[in-house]
């Protein structure tokens, strides 16, 4: 992943350094287990953590052995003798490599999910902020991108928030799936290590063990896991491209914040554009890319082969590193979103009422006209002012007074009735139940 979009502590822990640290710790976990059943000496096992617990990998070296080796595992088991001394040889006792590549992975995407879930949580407290705070900001609903109904700018933030919950929890589930740990050897059959080994390094790793892992963990727990991630960018996406339109010039209902000296065009100087929510999509689709490789990696020959291991150095990090940064950016925008209630509103009143033509329609069924003759009535006053609307850019001609001058509403509805049911506030009545769904009782 580039520097451009990676956080410092997701980006640690993939760093070699990290990952020799984990596989280390690995190790020195098993060695102990195994010095309490009485296969190694205790005394080895003390050495080897006191020798290199603190020691500071050699990255160069490790990489110059595997040159001659051709086996990451026995490059880095070789420099731990170098560290170590002779009591090096009790380390990796019984164990095969996936024992610590597919255990080390899963520590580090589950520490990765812990990271994403605190993401999600600085994006989620932002979205409750901003929606209290315009929970009952009118705006325009819209279907297929046309008006529809009001609505509150609240609510459509209340949906991102209900949407992120959804999100949060499908990260904590997928960290539960991918935490767990493999120590059992060759095939899988615990023939040369006990399976207490296993339970012990899964302890202090903070996995469980793996029921079966046949040499490797299954990667059905994987493409799970990166499936979730890709959700998770969708989501982003959807909020993102909310935003996008909203900063339309024809919309201009909200933008991103445009800082103090920052430029929005090397040609046009009055440009302000939503380069943040355009990069968000971008980056959506990235992480969702991930997702369909993890899934091909689940079908591996007989009890293991390594086609998913070069996939697996590339998804692992670039996926969480991508999604840390992208749930960070869109937690920033939100943060910093800047609102316009009165273009809201402005808008709304560009179609002359037409926002209220289902209630009319319904009053009139109500009434007793035929809901056939009723949509008729409706839609010949409506299409009135859409008509006005496309050659003005604004409606010219008002719904209500031509509902009012139009004798067979008229025969079905008074004009007090009809003047009723443009009344913005009915539209809005259920936003304190539907808050309450998302958010409780607050």
């Amino acid at each position: 992943m580039i520097p451009r979009y990676s956080r410092p502590e997701m980006v640690a822990l993939w760093e070699p350094q990290a990952r020799f640290r984990i596989w280390f710790e690995i190790e020195a976990h098993a060695t102990d287990a195994l010095a309490d059943l009485g296969v190694v000496p205790k005394e080895a096992a003390k050495t080897i953590w006191d020798k290199a617990m603190h020691a500071t990998f050699d990255v160069d070296r490790i990489d110059e052995i595997e040159r001659v080796t051709k086996h990451d595992v026995i490059a880095f088991l070789t420099h731990l003798s170098e560290i170590v001394g002779p009591e090096a040889r009790f380390v990796h006792q019984g164990m095969t490599s996936s024992d610590v590549l597919d255990t080390c992975l899963n520590v580090q995407l589950t520490r990765a999910a812990d990271l994403l879930i605190a993401d999600v949580d600085r994006l989620l407290a932002a979205l409750k902020l901003r929606a209290f705070e315009h929970k009952n900001t009118p705006t325009i609903g819209r279907s297929h991108g046309i008006h529809a109904e009001p609505v509150t700018f609240g609510l459509k933030l209340a949906q991102a928030y209900a949407e992120f919950t959804r999100c949060r929890a499908r990260l904590v589930a997928a960290r539960a799936e991918i935490a767990t740990c493999a120590i059992s050897g060759a095939v899988g059959t615990f023939a040369n290590i006990h399976p207490e080994v296993e339970e012990h390094v899964a302890s202090k790793m903070g996995l469980v063990p793996e029921p079966v892992s046949t040499q490797v963990i299954p990667r059905d727990r994987h493409a799970m896991y990166f499936a979730t991630l890709g959700v998770v960018a969708s989501s982003i996406e959807r909020l993102a491209i909310e935003i996008r339109h909203l900063q339309r010039t024809e919309v201009l209902e909200a933008e991103e914040y445009f800082s103090p000296g920052q430029k929005g065009s090397s040609a046009m100087p009055h440009k302000r554009n939503p380069v943040l929510t355009e990069n968000l999509t971008g980056l959506a689709r990235m992480v969702r890319a991930y997702a369909l490789p993890a899934m091909e990696n689940v079908a591996l020959w007989h009890e293991r082969d390594i086609s998913h291991s070069s996939v697996e150095r590339m998804i692992g990090p670039d996926a969480t590193i991508t999604l840390d940064f992208a749930l960070n950016r869109l937690a920033g925008v939100i943060e910093k979103l800047v609102v316009y209630p009165e273009r809201m509103a402005g808008n709304m009143d560009r179609l002359g009422g037409l926002v209220h033509s289902q209630r009319i329609l319904l009053a009139l069924t109500q009434a007793g006209v035929s809901r056939e003759d009723a949509y008729r009535l409706v839609q010949r006053n409506a299409m009135k002012v859409w008509d006005s609307y496309q050659v003005n850019g604004a409606a010219t001609v008002d719904f209500l007074t031509e509902l009012l001058a139009d004798k067979d509403v008229r025969a079905a509805l008074s004009e007090a009735e009809i003047r009723d049911k443009f009344d913005l506030g009915y539209h809005l009545k259920h936003v304190d139940t539907i808050f309450r769904r998302v958010f409780g009782e607050t």
